[in-house]
């Protein structure tokens, strides 16, 4: 079985498979059993829990019987996974492709399907996330600013950061020469 494969599935299921998860994101790990089992069949509870405390970015949460499941963020349906309002950090990072830059510089940030903007603690994350879409940009978030003027953050439970918009005013493109 090829778990990351399997990791995808569960990442779709729990973040944007309309009618799957409760107001608060969860699901019965026996559903997620069941619906992966239909293309895996030789998936079980082990393998799940195998992907959960494996996963590098911290995606999913247990309750505390380990009966349910549901992912920290990144949702495309609007769900409350209980996220901690936290006062953020004054610089927060943003990882994106040189592509997309023209439009961000315009409109800010969104979450575009998503609920919210992630946002990360550090330059080398906000690198690895914009690798993944291409040439990365890195953006540094005046995210101080923002909770000054009025805008809300959030924290996982993996440690992502969370607001529902950044504004091109409170964004500044890094040097590429240093990424």
């Amino acid at each position: 079985m090829n778990l990351n494969k399997i990791s995808r599935k569960v990442s779709f299921l729990l973040r944007h498979k309309e009618g799957f998860f409760d107001e608060h994101g969860w699901s019965d790990v026996a559903d997620v059993v069941k619906e992966i089992q239909t293309i895996y069949p030789d998936f079980d509870e082990g393998t799940l829990r195998e992907i959960v405390f494996t996963d590098e970015k911290g995606r999913y949460s247990y309750n505390q019987d380990e009966t349910r499941i549901r992912a920290n963020q990144g949702h495309s349906i609007p769900v409350d996974v209980e996220l901690k309002k936290l006062s953020p950090p004054e610089i927060l990072y943003h990882g994106t492709a040189t592509r997309f830059m023209n439009r961000i510089e315009r409109e800010g940030l969104n979450g575009q399907s998503r609920i919210y903007v992630h946002l990360s603690s550090d330059e080398e994350t906000a690198r690895k996330v914009g690798k993944r879409h291409g040439k990365p940009a890195v953006l540094r978030i005046h995210a101080g600013r923002m909770e000054q003027d009025g805008y809300e953050f959030f924290l996982s439970e993996n440690h992502v950061w969370q607001t529902k918009i950044v504004p091109a005013s409170y964004i500044e493109r890094m040097n590429e020469e240093i990424l």
